[in-house]
C-alpha cells in the first residue's frame, strides 16, 4: 500500500559527507507509521476475491470467470484536481479520498462495468502519517460505497519538488462487464428518455474556477495557497447553504456505481453519462450517436444554491457555469420511455433524487446533421448532440 519514492544522486554527482535518505528529506519511518495507521481502513475495503493482504508488491484479485460468458475488463484512472487546495486550507482530508474513488468508479459504470478494485497513488512533499491515513480512510470509505476493493497503492514523498504541505492524489480502477451488456451510443434510439440523478454538490470538477472566484491570488505561505482572509470566509456560515461555505464546497462526490448497476439489472438501460468536467450537455453528447440529439430542459430542475452563490460572486455567465459545473446533475441514464416510471421508482427507493430531464430525437436535417467532421473540417461543423433549452425554475 505504501512505499517511499527513492531519490538518488545523479551519475557523477558528488555525495555530501554524512548524506542520508532522511537528510535528503525522505522519512521512511513516517511511511511505515502511515501504513500501520491506514491498515484498518484498507481492511474494510475488500471483497471475497481479494487474495493476500496489505504489504505485498502487487494486489491480487481472483476473478471468477465462470460467472461470465465473455467478460471484458474495463479500466479508468483519474484524480481530484484542485479541490485538494480546499482540503488543505481546511485541514480536512478524508472527503477528497471519497472524491477520488467517485471519479474513477462512476466512469467505469458508464459502460455497465461493475467496479472490482482500485489502486491509489499519493504524492506529497512531506509524509505526515496521520494525514495520509485520513486520506486513505476516505478512499476506503469510497470503495465500500462502490462495492470495490482497495487492493494496493503507493505513497511517494517528493521533498524539494513539492512543498511540505502539498499533496496530490490519483487512482486507477478496474471493473468487469459482459461483452454483450456493454452500454453506449450504439443502443440509443429516437424516443429514449434522459433521466437525471442529482449531484451532492460541486463534486470534483471546476475548482480552479471556484478558487478564482472565492480565494483571490494564491498565497504561497498558507495551506492550499488560500489566504487567511479567504480561509475565514470558508469557515463562515452561509444561510442559503445551511452550512459553512467550506463544508458545502468539500461535500464529497456522490458515488452512483451501485445505483447504476441496480438500475441496469432491473430495467433496460441504453447508456449512462457521468457529468464531470465540461458540464451536462458536453458529457451527455459523448454517448449520443451521430444523427441524434438530446434535448435537455432546464425547467425540470432547480439549480442548487452553491452554484447560484458562485455565479453571483463571480459574475459568471450561464454558459460558463453550464460548461464548467454539473449544476446539480451528477449522472444521467438514457432509457426507453416505457421503463421510466419503474426506473424513477427504483432510484427513489435507493434514495437517489431523480427526474426526467430530456429526450432523444433525430437531429434536425437527418443523419448528416450529426455526422462526424471529415478530414480537414473543424469539429464545430458537426451539429451539437446535446442542447439545453428553457430556464430553471425561480
Amino acid at each position: 500500500m505504501s512505499g517511499v519514492e527513492r531519490i538518488t544522486a545523479g551519475a557523477g554527482t558528488p555525495t555530501p559527507a554524512g548524506a542520508s535518505y532522511h537528510a535528503a528529506g525522505v522519512d521512511v519511518a513516517a511511511g511505515d507509521r502511515a501504513v500501520e495507521l491506514m491498515r484498518g481502513h484498507v481492511a474494510r475495503a475488500t471483497r471475497p476475491e481479494v487474495v493476500g493482504s496489505l504489504g505485498g508488491f502487487a494486489g491480487l484479485f481472483a476473478l471468477d470467470t465462470a460467472r461470465y460468458r465473455r467478460p471484458l475488463l474495463a479500466s479508468s484512472t483519474d484524480g481530484v484536481g484542485t479541490k485538494i487546495a480546499l482540503a488543505r486550507a481546511l485541514d480536512t482530508h478524508d472527503t477528497v479520498g471519497i472524491d477520488l474513488v467517485a471519479m474513477v468508479v462512476d466512469d467505469l459504470v458508464v459502460c455497465g462495468a461493475e467496479p472490482l478494485f482500485l489502486l491509489d497513488y499519493i504524492a506529497c512533499g512531506a509524509l505526515v502519517p496521520a494525514r495520509i491515513a485520513e486520506i486513505v480512510s476516505g478512499i476506503a470509505a469510497g470503495c465500500e460505497q462502490a462495492g470495490a476493493a482497495l487492493v494496493g497503492g503507493e505513497t511517494a514523498e517528493h521533498p524539494g519538488l513539492m512543498g511540505s504541505d502539498d499533496y496530490d492524489l490519483a487512482a486507477t480502477g478496474v471493473g468487469v462487464v459482459e461483452a454483450d451488456d456493454v452500454l453506449g451510443p450504439e443502443r440509443i434510439q429516437p424516443g429514449d428518455v434522459v433521466v437525471a440523478m442529482a449531484s451532492s454538490g460541486i463534486h470534483s470538477n471546476g475548482f480552479s474556477l471556484v478558487r478564482h472566484i472565492l480565494f483571490g491570488p494564491v498565497d504561497s505561505g498558507q495551506p492550499g495557497g488560500v489566504s487567511e482572509t479567504a480561509a475565514a470566509g470558508l469557515r463562515a456560515y452561509v444561510p442559503s447553504l445551511g452550512d459553512t461555505l467550506g463544508r458545502s464546497l468539500l461535500t464529497p462526490t456522490r458515488i452512483y456505481a451501485r445505483d447504476c448497476l441496480a438500475l441496469a439489472a432491473a430495467v433496460e438501460v441504453h447508456a449512462f453519462a457521468h457529468i464531470t468536467g465540461g458540464g451536462l450537455a458536453a458529457n451527455i453528447a459523448r454517448v449520443i450517436p451521430a444523427g441524434l440529439v438530446a434535448t435537455l430542459d432546464r425547467a425540470s430542475w432547480a439549480v442548487p444554491a452553491i452554484f447560484g452563490l458562485l455565479a453571483e460572486r463571480g459574475a459568471v455567465a450561464q454558459v460558463d457555469m453550464e460548461s464548467t459545473f454539473n449544476q446539480g446533475i451528477g449522472m444521467v441514464a438514457v432509457l426507453p420511455a416505457g421503463v421510466v416510471p419503474e426506473a424513477l421508482a427504483l432510484l427513489a427507493e435507493r434514495e437517489v433524487p431523480s427526474w426526467v430531464v430530456g429526450k432523444i430525437a433525430a437531429a434536425p436535417g437527418g443523419t448528416s446533421a450529426g455526422r462526424e467532421p471529415g478530414v480537414g473540417e473543424p469539429a464545430a461543423d458537426a451539429a451539437p448532440r446535446a442542447r439545453l433549452v428553457g430556464q430553471h425554475p425561480g
